[in-house]
Order: structure tokens, then sequence, then C-alpha cells
């Protein structure tokens, strides 16, 4: 399944909606303002909270967590930098491990599983100008059997690892 992600300039309380391949509401961004930290939540169309994507204030490298219903759903890291590629780790909650790879910047980029692609991000063959599209390859991202909460997951670590890169 496709999503399309508004691409702008984040500031603190920004809020925005992530659509469908038809066209239809399927997640909103909200951007928490007047908070000591970055913070955004990932909610249904419903309005209820699936994710809650936070920067970490003591860290040594850069970091967010992703939360769901008050624990650590998963961490966010950069992992090296080259001249062509950016790479970020995720570390869920039960330990296994995401890799993020490509050219954040650009919006062309992968997330894999043991080397599975479990979604690519690109903005390549959008003619929407400030867009680009995560495709949900596979929804089983370390979450169990619930398919909406891995397309959640997913959709969060594409947001976080693109306002992680537009940071440094």
């Amino acid at each position: 399944m496709r999503y399309l992600v508004r691409d702008k300039i984040f500031a603190i309380g920004d809020d925005y909606w992530i659509e469908d391949e038809n066209g239809w509401h399927a997640f909103l961004v909200d951007g928490k303002a007047l908070r000591l930290r970055d913070t955004l939540e990932l909610k249904d169309p419903a309005g209820r909270v699936l994710v809650t994507l936070r920067a970490k204030v003591f860290s040594l490298r850069d970091a967010m967590t992703l939360e769901r219903d008050g624990g650590t759903l998963a961490t966010i890291r950069r992992k090296r930098l080259s001249l062509l590629r950016n790479h970020y780790r995720v570390t869920l909650a039960d330990g296994v491990e995401l890799d993020v790879s490509g050219r954040i910047l650009d919006r062309e980029f992968i997330v894999e599983r043991d080397g599975e692609p479990l979604a690519r991000i690109s903005r390549k063959w959008l003619s929407l100008r400030d867009t680009y599209a995560v495709d949900v390859i596979r929804d089983d991202a370390g979450t169990g059997a619930d398919p909406a909460a891995g397309t959640a997951l997913l959709i969060a670590v594409a947001v976080c690892v693109v306002r992680m890169a537009e940071k440094d």
C-alpha cells in the first residue's frame, strides 16, 4: 500500500495528513507545541494516537523514540554517515533491528529487516511537488499480527528519519 506524505520544513506545532493511494486521510501527524522536546503524534483518522514520536533529550548521538500506550516501541539512531547515503538503525523493544539507508534528504531510502525490504520511500515517480511516497511492502515489522500497527510503525520511522536528517 502506498501512502503520500507532504514534504515541508517542519515547525513545532505543524499538523498534516498522510493520505493513502486513493486520496483518503490515513494518518494525522500532530505536532505538539510548547513541549521541552520535539514531540509528534501519529493518529488514525478518528484521532486515536497510534505512535508518539519523541526526540531523546539526553543522548550522545541524535535519537528519537517511538512510543505506544506509554511504553517504548522503538529507538531510532543515526548509524553512520557517508557522502552518498545516510544510515539509521531502528531497535524495536523486542530487540529486532531495522536498517534504514539511502539518500534521506532526497527522499530515496529503504527500511529493511535482515536485508528484506519492509518499506520503500521515494518521490521519484510522483508529479506532486513536495510530496514523497511510503510504499509499505510488508507490514509485519516486528509488531506481531496487527498489520495496522506495522504500517503505523513504518510511517513513523519514515517521518522520524526525515526529521532527524533535516536537523543535521
